[in-house]
C-alpha cells in the first residue's frame, strides 16, 4: 500500500472540506425565504417527476377504443410535465437552494399518488389523471402564496404558467372523458 505524503494528505483534507462547503449561490433574498421557497418548490418538483410518470403509466397501459386518441394525448401531456422539471429544479439552484437528488428523495417529498394497479380502465385513467392536475394546480397556488410572501417574483411567475398548463391538462382530460 503507498503512504501518503503531507501533499497527499493536504489534498485530500481540502477536498474534503469542499465536499462539505455551502453550494453558496448569490442571492438577494433571505436565508428564511430560501427555506420556504426551497420546500415549497421541492414538493412541487416531486409532485412534477410523480406525475410525469403516472401520466407515462397511464400512457403505455392505455386500452380501448380510443386508445390512439388518449395514448397520444397522454403522451402530449407527459412531454409538457417533463418539461417543467428543469425549470424548477434550476429556480431553486438560482436562489440559492437545493433540489432533489434522487428517486428515494422524490417518494419522500411527492403528494401525488401512485397507482400500480394491474388494470385501470381508460375513464379511470383520465378522471384520475385529471384530478391529480387540479390538485396540483391547488398546491401550486400554495406554493405562489409562499413565493409573493417572499416577495420572489420571478418564481411566482413561472408557476402562474404552469398553473395554466396544468388547468388545460385538466380540461382535455374532462372532455375526452365526456363522451364516455
Amino acid at each position: 500500500m503507498a503512504k501518503s505524503t503531507p501533499k497527499t494528505s493536504a489534498k485530500m483534507d481540502a477536498a474534503k472540506v469542499r465536499r462539505k462547503a455551502a453550494l453558496a449561490t448569490p442571492t438577494s433574498l433571505e436565508s428564511n425565504a430560501i427555506k420556504d421557497i426551497e420546500g415549497a418548490m421541492n414538493a412541487l418538483l416531486a409532485d412534477t417527476f410523480a406525475l410525469y410518470l403516472k401520466t407515462k403509466n397511464f400512457h403505455w397501459h392505455m386500452s380501448g377504443p380510443h386508445f390512439r386518441d388518449y395514448h397520444l394525448m397522454l403522451d402530449e401531456q407527459a412531454e409538457q410535465i417533463l418539461a417543467t422539471t428543469d425549470d424548477m429544479a434550476e429556480r431553486v439552484r438560482k436562489i440559492g437552494g437545493t433540489t432533489i437528488r434522487s428517486i428515494g428523495h422524490i417518494g419522500r417529498l411527492q403528494r401525488v399518488e401512485d397507482n400500480d394497479a394491474d388494470f385501470v380502465t381508460p375513464q379511470d385513467m383520465l378522471a384520475e389523471l385529471r384530478q391529480d392536475n387540479l390538485d396540483f394546480v391547488q398546491r401550486m397556488r400554495e406554493a405562489h402564496d409562499v413565493c409573493d410572501e417572499h416577495d420572489d417574483v420571478a418564481t411566482e411567475s413561472l408557476i402562474e404558467n404552469w398553473i395554466d398548463e396544468a388547468e388545460r391538462r385538466a380540461w382535455f382530460l374532462f372532455e375526452a372523458s365526456r363522451g364516455a
